[in-house]
């Protein structure tokens, strides 16, 4: 049975913080922030939003967009690593808010929970549900994923620079109109690691920026490597002599903790997938120094990050790699659209992949490039660490979708914070009552009970 994503919608805060005015307050050169990150502009969110109302709104706007009951709905998982409850689970709190407009209990019958394996959780969460309407179990009913999260580092940090926040909803049918996943090849790769986590009772993560950085690209190619064999073995894909697995993939969409490191995963498989092709010597004859191997090919990614002589020299290669016209073909054609998104709205987390593919789509089509039939490849990774591979084809009805994306409207008209403003935001200095843009036809949070006997329970109220 046919499954997919039938239709897709964000919810972005309309606070965000300027790149440019961050770096100035943190004594960093602001071109560098940009170039080397691909930060513009960081979305904060308010006093009275959480990843709770965040993943609420969304859900709220996909199912006015298309005019559907909560009968219609037969799941509704939400996939984030801010959640702020260590028993109860997010999306029942989401329900609580939806049954705001569209009555108590409406949604009692709608199964579900709340997933967690940092960023790459809401692309289990997907699969998972995609095998429920495969399996027939959905008789004709909807199901939503919700990734929502708030990205948030220790002030002064390396990692403060790729703040965010947002969630997007995926609505999943059998009949999709935007995108039909490609079955038995979805591919995954998981280990036990270190690279990034967040221990209880805290808010901010601990993370070790090189190693997460290397780990990332490492188990998106192992997944790649298991997905290629599917697809080879399945025949959903035919590779001749001299191909890649990625001459196949008409577009990328990767993991996006900040939009350059797209590009680096991008040019470190593609690097990895050409290696042994005939093609590669004629890069390397253009590039003009061969490709540096480590001292231990086989170590350990301690000992790769240790090896300094040689991390310098990749740096090198691979800054002129990615200048070659072959790679420069790739990243335009495949990548490039879905990178735009990132760099106005910063870090997401779980919803960092699927904004890259809602950005590639707009951005593709306003090219005026036919996108039916064109195979989307998701490199999915989750810090502790596991990725994903799978792929998908858009569908000749497409249009329906995307002829009326305009990120800049959907995330509304947008409040630049002074610095002053966005640390009183990061210390927690403000109450829900002391928020800074006053919003209508949405779900705010209002209280924070902290008795004992209630503490932690949450009211919201949606602002008609």
């Amino acid at each position: 049975m046919t499954a997919g994503i039938d239709d897709i919608a964000i919810y972005i805060p309309r606070l965000y913080i300027d790149a440019s005015d961050f770096a100035k307050a943190r004594g960093l050169d602001p071109e560098k922030l940009q170039k080397g990150l691909g930060v513009a502009q960081m979305a904060i969110v308010d006093t009275n939003q959480d990843p709770a109302c965040l993943a609420a709104n969304a859900c709220l706007k996909i199912m006015q967009k298309n005019k559907l009951s909560p009968e219609s709905i037969g799941r509704l998982y939400v996939s984030t690593e801010s959640s702020f409850d260590e028993s109860k689970a997010m999306n029942s709190y989401v329900i609580g808010m939806l049954e705001q407009v569209y009555g108590q209990g409406a949604f009692e019958h709608c199964g579900g929970v709340e997933t967690k394996f940092a960023c790459v959780s809401g692309s289990y969460a997907l699969y998972d549900n995609t095998n429920w309407i495969r399996a027939g179990e959905a008789e004709g009913k909807y199901a939503l994923v919700v990734v929502s999260d708030i990205a948030k580092y220790d002030m002064g940090s390396s990692g403060e620079m790729t703040q965010g926040a947002g969630a997007v909803v995926m609505l999943l049918n059998d009949k999709p109109r935007l995108l039909a996943f490609d079955p038995k090849v979805t591919s995954t790769s998981i280990k036990d690691e270190y690279d990034f986590y967040r221990p209880f009772g805290k808010e901010t993560p601990i993370v070790h920026g090189q190693y997460s950085n290397l780990l990332y690209m490492i188990q998106v190619r192992k997944a790649l490597e298991a997905y290629k064999k599917k697809v080879i073995s399945s025949q959903l894909i035919k590779l001749e002599p001299g191909e890649t697995i990625l001459d196949h993939i008409d577009f990328l969409n990767m993991h996006l903790p900040y939009s350059n490191m797209g590009k680096k995963a991008l040019a470190y498989l593609v690097r990895h997938e050409w290696r042994q092709l005939p093609r590669w010597k004629k890069i390397i004859q253009s590039i003009g120094i061969e490709e540096p191997i480590p001292k231990d090919p086989r170590g350990t990614i301690e000992s790769v990050l240790g090896d300094q002589e040689f991390m310098a020299k990749d740096h090198a290669f691979t800054k002129l790699f990615t200048k070659t016209s072959e790679f420069q073909e790739v990243y335009e054609a495949k990548l490039s659209s879905s990178l735009i998104a990132s760099k106005m709205i910063g870090n997401l987390y779980t919803a960092s992949l699927y904004l890259g593919f809602r950005s590639s789509l707009e951005f593709e089509f306003q090219k005026g490039i036919d996108l039916a039939g064109k195979r989307v490849g998701f490199g999915s990774y989750g810090s502790g660490s596991s990725a994903m591979v799978f792929s998908g084809v858009i569908q000749p009805e497409y249009k329906e979708i995307v002829k009326d994306m305009n990120l800049e409207s959907e995330i509304g008209e947008r409040r630049k914070l002074t610095l002053n403003e966005y640390e009183e935001l990061h210390e927690n200095k403000l109450g829900p009552e002391e928020s800074m843009v006053h919003s209508k036809h949405e779900f705010v949070l209002v209280d924070v009970k902290t008795d004992a006997e209630f503490r932690g329970e949450r009211r919201y109220v949606f602002n008609a």
